[in-house]
Formats: C-alpha cells, sequence, structure tokens
C-alpha cells in the first residue's frame, strides 16, 4: 500500500504517511467519493490539466508548481512551469522524484509489476532486484541511420532506478491523457511508462548539398521523429531538453519559424515545412548560398515547445540543389 499524497510505501498500522504527514487513506476510503465541499476547493494544473488540491505545493501528475500565475511573454511563449528540486510525481503505484536542478535526474521507485523504458545511454544507477530487459522497436533496423539504438531498454519494479542526461538543461514530465499523442524529436527522451506506446515516422524535412560530384543529404530535425500515444489510461512521459523550455500554442493556420534543431517536440496536428530567406542585396565571395537563413516552419493547430539551447546545422551554408517541401522569402 501507498501513500495517495506522495507515492511513499505505508506499513501495517500506520495512520500518517512518514514522508508527508497526510492520513493515510485506507483502500476503501479512498474509492469513496469525496464530501462536495473538497471538490469544490479542488484545481487544475496550468500544465497537465490534472485535477490538483490547491493547498499543495506541486502538481502529483507531473511536478508543476502549483498557486504561480504561467511566465508567459508578449510574444506568446510560455515557460516551463517551475518544477522544485526534489519534487515528486505519483505515477499509479510507483513514483518519480526530480532530483536537481541543472543535469536533472529522474530517480523513479517502481511498484512490484510497474516499468518504463528507455534508451540504454541515459540509466544512471539502480537497485539490484530491478529486473532490465529489451524491448525490440518496430522497423528498427531502419533507425540506424539516425544513429538511433535498435533496442529500448525496459525495467520492471519492484525497487529504485534513475534516469539522467549528460546536459545542462530541464526535464520535463509530459502528463500524457487516454488517447493523446505527441510527436518528439529524436534523441529528447529520458524515459516513459510502459502503457505509453513508442512508434516513429519520417519527418519529410531534407534538403541536399554539393560539392563537386559528392552530393549529401541534410535532415535539420532529423530523419525520423519519435511519436508517443496513451492508450485507454494515462501515461507519463519524460523528456530532457537544454538550456529552458519553451511553449506555445499555435492557433489554426497560424504560423511560427523556429530554428530546426531548437524543436523539442510537437502535437501531432501541427504540420512542418522547410522556410528560406534570402538577404537578396548581398553578395560575397562564399556565393549566394552563402547569405541564407534556413527555418522551419511550424503551423497550427497545436503545441509546439522549443529549447533555449540548440546545435548548429550541419549543411546550412553550403550550396543546396534539392529540398523538401519549403516557402521562401526574400529581402
Amino acid at each position: 500500500m501507498f501513500c495517495v499524497n506522495c507515492g511513499t510505501p505505508v506499513l501495517d498500522g500506520q495512520n500518517f504517511c512518514r514522508n508527508c504527514g497526510q492520513p493515510v487513506k485506507r483502500p476503501a476510503e479512498a474509492a469513496a467519493p469525496p464530501p462536495p465541499q473538497a471538490v469544490a476547493n479542488r484545481g487544475r494544473c496550468n500544465w497537465c490539466g490534472a485535477e490538483v488540491d490547491p493547498s499543495q505545493p506541486a502538481c502529483a501528475r507531473c511536478g508543476a508548481a502549483l498557486g504561480m500565475p504561467a511566465a508567459a511573454a508578449e510574444s506568446g511563449w510560455t515557460k516551463l512551469p517551475a518544477r522544485k528540486d526534489m519534487t515528486k510525481l505519483q505515477i499509479g503505484n510507483s513514483s518519480c522524484q526530480i532530483e536537481g536542478l541543472y543535469v536533472p535526474v529522474a530517480d523513479m521507485n517502481l511498484a512490484a509489476g510497474d516499468s518504463v523504458y528507455f534508451t540504454h545511454h541515459v540509466l544512471l544507477w539502480k537497485d539490484p532486484q530491478v529486473n532490465i530487459t529489451t524491448m525490440s522497436l518496430k522497423g528498427g533496423w531502419k533507425r540506424m541511420f539516425a544513429g538511433l539504438p535498435l533496442i529500448m531498454t525496459q525495467a520492471e519494479g519492484p525497487g529504485r532506478i534513475a534516469f539522467s542526461k549528460d546536459d545542462p538543461g530541464e526535464l520535463i514530465p509530459v502528463a500524457l491523457q487516454p488517447g493523446q499523442s505527441i510527436d518528439v524529436r529524436e534523441h529528447m527522451l529520458l524515459a516513459a511508462t510502459s502503457n505509453v506506446s513508442y512508434d516513429w515516422f519520417q519527418t519529410g524535412i531534407w534538403f541536399e548539398t554539393k560539392n563537386g560530384d559528392d552530393t549529401e543529404t541534410h535532415y535539420p530535425v532529423g530523419r525520423f521523429m519519435d511519436r508517443f500515444t496513451s492508450p485507454p489510461t494515462p501515461g507519463l512521459l519524460l523528456l530532457h531538453a537544454g538550456g529552458n523550455v519553451f511553449v506555445r500554442n499555435l492557433a489554426p493556420g497560424q504560423a511560427i519559424l523556429v530554428k530546426p534543431t531548437a524543436l523539442v517536440f510537437k502535437d501531432p496536428t501541427v504540420q512542418m515545412q522547410l522556410h528560406f530567406e534570402h538577404p537578396g542585396a548581398i553578395f560575397t565571395t562564399w556565393g549566394y548560398w552563402g547569405n541564407r537563413y534556413l527555418w522551419l516552419r511550424l503551423t497550427g493547430p497545436g503545441r509546439v515547445a522549443i529549447q533555449s539551447v540548440f546545435e548548429r546545422m550541419e549543411g546550412e551554408s553550403r550550396n543546396m540543389t534539392r529540398w523538401s517541401s519549403a516557402t521562401a522569402t526574400r529581402w
């Protein structure tokens, strides 16, 4: 049995949780409907929409700090909700504690029968009794071209296991509602509960460059993109992004230009294509292609998230010969 407030195991005869001090709710009490006044005093988390108790410091589903207004810029970008060091998330009978701020760690306490999957290089430590197995990917051999592992790793409780990406940034808990999907740029996954289904698709965003007789194809957002979907039960997805993370909700037909390598995730309804900007009055010894800006055009409706730390795109300033669907603007 576990505390329904913080997920700490509860011993027989224990009336108060030894971690958070809340009264222990036995199964019969937990199943009983709350009194009318208790329902009236509950609110909703601004980030994941879960029903929350405003008197608690953080949402038990996604860890977002409660009682704080969303920090939004005039441009429409909203900063990822703050999550305090040692924030605890409740995942059914299991829990996840976010430890650290600069290079955050997802410290998970898995209950018996609960499991998560992850890529092998993010595993930080685990209890010896936590069982590790491999989970084959559908069509996984094709992912070799994207530099991704051919298998996903799965951990099953009971016991503790922790994940971390060796980069400073933010840990993003994404609570998926039943039937909800999200598209994530490759290499962003930290871990996901095993009830979240995993698939991938080709982005269709590419361009070719030519140097002499050599032709090379480049994929600004990666050749593949991951798609995570929650079945009839809610699931939790843990992502890691560099620097700070900002989210924007695009209206139908609304578009925005972002650096391709800054994209973290998007809703499946958001469409992608390339966009070129040319300062037409400028010419240098590097040629026409030496003065050109390459963007990723995202068109709503739906959410998009970007990271403030992004990589330079390979081939951006080379002579491009072909590219996928794109728009263009000449200054």
